[in-house]
């Protein structure tokens, strides 16, 4: 874990910039509250509203993350009114509690804004419960999530908005369905149900602390879409809070809630919480745990037995998500990861035929979006068979076929980026062999998302021409895939 969180590629220094942005803009909207006399509530209530705005939206363009970010407090607003309206009103609270977890995670079809909106409508009513937020206070922390809002809009597309001077980032659709076949409709009924236990069992376990369960439940869903994904999931979230747990004896119980080391602190687990969830959930999570001690601490209830029962809770919530992805409408690792690479080899040939036509003198062929939707449906691949390739997977052959499949893809890729850089040259030419060995790989792709059996073509030592050598190699890393992706039904890729 700590090789992959400080020798993990950043390209363009992306997490970097990602990370200290959010501590500019989180810091911004807390001093923005504290200057509009706020309480320590309100600037709570702002810091996680200016936090979620910058670590959510994630529309494919800036105008588009513009307009989610504009929309949050529209969905938060009346979520934080309920919230405090129903706090003396257990059952009304928990049902409608229950409520917002199923229309949260249901949003997610309409991708990356109904995702944030969802998020942002979820953790609004978390922090009423955190806070313990009345009605009387409902004016206050209503200005206090306007005015992070826009704190954070003002670094994020004014101060700082990198994102413009970079493409359009590619976001692939969940797999398609109608329905309970549909995997959305599927995880809202999983995640209610989920959350639903661990609202039961979190409050016998504590009437005060019990909705750490339910966000355990809440936060292991998202970014799954298999019950594989989500046991993993659940599993490093318990990891990263037993650590962040062990950190917090160390550096945020000595601190005791003093101003400026707890400032110093907050600034710290903000940027670790940017800059390492691309890489590792577990070290996130460490950076999370470390955040919710710092806050506890400033509000004077921090304590060896509060951390005991966070981790307590913790357990209880991934307990909750694993008995709804196991029992209740479960979504197979094997379909969801099929789905996944059957897209990505057909981006494949899209690529392919792409680059091709580029290469042929075409002046409105433009491989490069589909570079960058690949790139994007392996890392989704990755994460689908994530639960096959963990260390704790018990079946070795199917952990090393799965290596093996995610290597071949891989070198899929790189031959890809190769052709299209060959393809960017405007002193390439187009000669017959292009034309073959993209039909090859039409061929090849189709066979391997169809299931036929047939004979793949395996090209002997590649061609000394650019073009020509990268398509042979992609050639065979797709003849080399049939056997993976093609193991009898008792030994499949990942199990049903």
């Amino acid at each position: 874990m700590l090789k992959r969180m400080f020798v993990a590629p950043d390209p363009g220094r992306a997490r970097l910039r990602f990370a200290a942005r959010a501590v500019l803009g989180i810091g911004l909207a807390v001093v923005v509250c504290g200057l509009a006399g706020h309480s320590l509530a309100g600037a709570v209530t702002g810091g996680l509203a200016a936090l979620l705005a910058l670590f959510t939206v994630a529309d494919p363009t800036v105008r588009g993350q513009a307009v989610t970010t504009a929309l949050l407090p529209a969905v938060g607003v009346p979520v934080l009114a309920a919230a405090a309206e129903l706090h003396d009103h257990p059952v009304a609270r928990d049902l409608t509690f229950l409520a917002v977890v199923g229309a949260g995670v249901y949003a997610r079809r309409w991708g990356p804004r109904g995702h944030s909106l969802g998020v942002f409508a979820f953790m609004t009513f978390f922090v009423a419960q955190f806070l313990h937020a009345a009605p009387g206070q409902l004016p206050e922390l209503y200005a206090a999530v306007l005015l992070s809002v826009l704190s954070a809009a003002v670094v994020r597309f004014g101060l700082w908005c990198y994102e413009r001077r970079l493409p359009p980032a590619a976001v692939p659709a969940p797999p398609a369905g109608t329905g309970l076949a549909r995997v959305t409709t599927r995880q809202a009924v999983q995640a209610t149900a989920g959350a639903g236990f661990a609202l039961v069992v979190g409050q016998l376990v504590s009437g005060q602390r019990w909705y750490w369960a339910v966000g355990a439940t809440w936060w292991i869903f998202v970014n799954t879409a298999s019950r594989g994904e989500t046991l993993v999931r659940g599993f490093r979230r318990v990891l990263g809070t037993v650590l962040g747990i062990g950190l917090g004896f160390l550096i945020a119980v000595p601190v005791h809630g003093a101003p400026v080391p707890t400032a110093v602190l907050v600034a710290v687990a903000v940027f670790g919480i940017f800059y390492t969830a691309a890489v590792s959930y577990t070290w996130m999570m460490l950076w999370v745990t470390l955040l919710a001690e710092t806050l506890y601490g400033l509000l004077g209830v921090l304590s060896p037995g509060l951390l005991a029962l966070r981790l307590v809770e913790t357990g209880v919530g991934a307990l909750g998500a694993a008995l709804a992805v196991l029992f209740v409408l479960p979504v197979t690792t094997h379909a969801t990861t099929d789905a996944w690479i059957q897209r990505a080899l057909r981006c494949v040939h899209a690529c392919t035929a792409e680059a091709a036509a580029r290469l042929a003198g075409s002046t409105t062929a433009d491989p490069a979006p589909r570079v960058a939707e690949l790139e994007q449906l392996l890392g989704r691949v990755r994460l689908s068979v994530a639960p096959l390739v963990h260390p704790l997977n018990p079946m070795p052959a199917r952990r090393a076929r799965a290596r093996r499949v995610l290597a071949l893809l891989d070198d899929c890729a790189r031959e890809i980026r190769g052709l299209v850089a060959v393809a960017a040259d405007p002193e390439a030419s187009h000669d017959a062999r292009l034309a073959a060995a993209c039909w090859r790989v039409e061929a090849a792709v189709e066979a391997l998302t169809e299931g036929r059996a047939e004979h793949f073509h395996r090209p002997a030592e590649p061609p000394a021409e650019p073009a020509l050598a990268h398509l042979h190699g992609l050639e065979r890393a797709l003849a080399e895939l049939a056997e993976p992706l093609r193991a009898p039904s008792g030994s499949r890729l990942v199990g049903a």
